[in-house]
Order: structure tokens, then C-alpha cells, then sequence
């Protein structure tokens, strides 16, 4: 089966145009067959946004942005933000500045395999991680945070508890003070503050 974390040329393409809200905030993104989130908004990735909150979102890195759901929203809250987008799937990246250009949007979208072409810190690591990718690529994402966060910068993730997000907590708490700030139907949303 092919994942949304992989690039399959193959793949026939059906791009749809779908209509997305978020508390007051909606926007447009476009999906396709091999991307995450072919249907709309998944519901972690809307729990995310929807606490989002007073979290600083000026320099943000949305890290594995699909197509874009995460980005847009914060762009559309904050007209100061300045906004690296990344993915590894280059039909998402592709589908994320058609989303741009559709929203009047500006960010800075880019292949990034975690963070191989990031040179910068940022105040908000924001992602969904991708579970299906396996434990490895999931905690490289946890812990390389770290390395590109201001001073007072977090993570935030969400994930869900039975895909082992307690497990993650313990096994980062190395590295980051953790507080679950939203949890529903088996997702929580949560604070990763570097020790």
C-alpha cells in the first residue's frame, strides 16, 4: 500500500477543491490521491488548530504540512507570521501552493525529509506527525525539534493514545516538559517545552 509519506508518480491524480472551517477561520485546500487528508481535515489535525490558542506562531516550521491545512489556518490568525512549510510528499507540496495562491497566502513550501534543508530556529514546530512513517521517523521529528527552536519556542502535536502517544511522552521526557492542553475521542493535543 502506498502512504502519504511516500512520492508514487504512479498514482492517478484527482485533485478536488474542498472547503474547510475552523472556529471563525475558513479556507480552501486541494487534495489528491497520495496525500494525508484526501477527505478534508482530519480530526487531530482540526483538535490541533481549533487550540492553538495565545501559542506565538510568528516563525512557524508546519512540519509534514500535507496540504496545507495547518499553515493556512495560522497565516489566516496571524498577519505576522512567517510560515516554512515542509513535506516529503512532492504532490503535497505541489497541492499546498496551489492552496496558497487559492487563500491569497504567502509561505515559504519546500521538500524537507524532517529537518535535512532546515538551517533556521523557529517560536512554533507545529505537526501531525506521521505515525504510519514508524516509531524512528516519528521520534527523529520529536527530538530534532529541539535543535530548531528559539529560546522560547515549543513543539506541538498532536496524536492519538492508542497509537502510543503516552509512550512517546516517557520516552521524550529526556528532552521536553509535556502538557496534554486538549483531549478527545482518543486524541490529545500537547505542549512540548524544551528542558
Amino acid at each position: 500500500m502506498n502512504q502519504y509519506f511516500e512520492n508514487n508518480t504512479n498514482l492517478k491524480s484527482d485533485i478536488n477543491e474542498i472547503f474547510v472551517k475552523v472556529k471563525n477561520t475558513s479556507f480552501y485546500i486541494y487534495t489528491d490521491n497520495g496525500v494525508f487528508n484526501k477527505k478534508g481535515l482530519d480530526f487531530g489535525t482540526r483538535l490541533m488548530l481549533e487550540n492553538l490558542n495565545d501559542i506565538n506562531t510568528n516563525e512557524t516550521l508546519d512540519m509534514g504540512c500535507g496540504t496545507g491545512p495547518v499553515g493556512f489556518y495560522i497565516l489566516k490568525n496571524n498577519k505576522d507570521a512567517k510560515v516554512d512549510m515542509i513535506d516529503v510528499n512532492n504532490r503535497a507540496l505541489e497541492l499546498t501552493k496551489k492552496g496558497l495562491e487559492k487563500n491569497k497566502l504567502n509561505a515559504n513550501v519546500f521538500y524537507s525529509d524532517a529537518y535535512e534543508n532546515i538551517t533556521k530556529s523557529y517560536d512554533l514546530i507545529i505537526t501531525n506527525p506521521p505515525i504510519h512513517a514508524g516509531k524512528k521517523k516519528v521520534y527523529e521529528i520529536i527530538r530534532g525539534a529541539k535543535e530548531h527552536l528559539k529560546k522560547d519556542g515549543m513543539l506541538l502535536l498532536v496524536s492519538r493514545k492508542d497509537q502510543g502517544v503516552l509512550t512517546l511522552m516517557k520516552d521524550n521526557s529526556d528532552l521536553y516538559d509535556f502538557e496534554i492542553i486538549k483531549k478527545k475521542k482518543g486524541f490529545y493535543v500537547i505542549k512540548s517545552i524544551p528542558k
